[in-house]
C-alpha cells in the first residue's frame, strides 16, 4: 500500500491523504467518501484532480483504520483480484 502511495504524483498523494484523514475524524462515515464491500471491507472514494478515480480498501482493526489495499479505478466495478488481496491482508492482520 505504502509504494504504491509514494509512486502517485504528489497532488493524487494529498487528496487521497484528505480523505482518509476525513474517515478517520469522522468515523463512522457513509455514502459518498466511504463504503462497504462485504466481509468487513470498506472502501474510500476519492477523485483525483487528474481526473482519475483512486480507491482505498481498508478495515476496522482494534478501533483503528487500516489501509489494506490502493488502485486506481478503471472500470465501473471493482475487480475480484483487489478484493481478494485485501481479503487476503485482512486475515494476516488478524493472525
Amino acid at each position: 500500500m505504502r509504494d504504491w502511495l509514494k509512486d502517485l504524483p504528489e497532488a493524487e498523494r494529498r487528496a487521497i491523504g484528505k480523505d482518509l484523514l476525513r474517515a478517520q475524524w469522522r468515523w463512522p462515515v457513509g455514502m459518498p467518501l466511504c463504503r462497504p464491500m462485504g466481509s468487513g471491507l470498506l472502501e474510500i472514494r476519492t477523485d483525483l484532480p487528474t481526473k482519475r478515480t483512486a480507491r482505498v480498501l481498508l478495515c476496522l482493526y482494534r478501533e483503528h483504520l487500516v489501509a489494506l489495499h490502493g488502485f486506481i479505478k478503471k472500470t465501473r466495478t471493482t475487480m475480484d483480484e483487489d478484493l481478494e488481496l485485501a481479503r487476503k491482508r485482512r486475515k494476516e492482520l488478524e493472525r
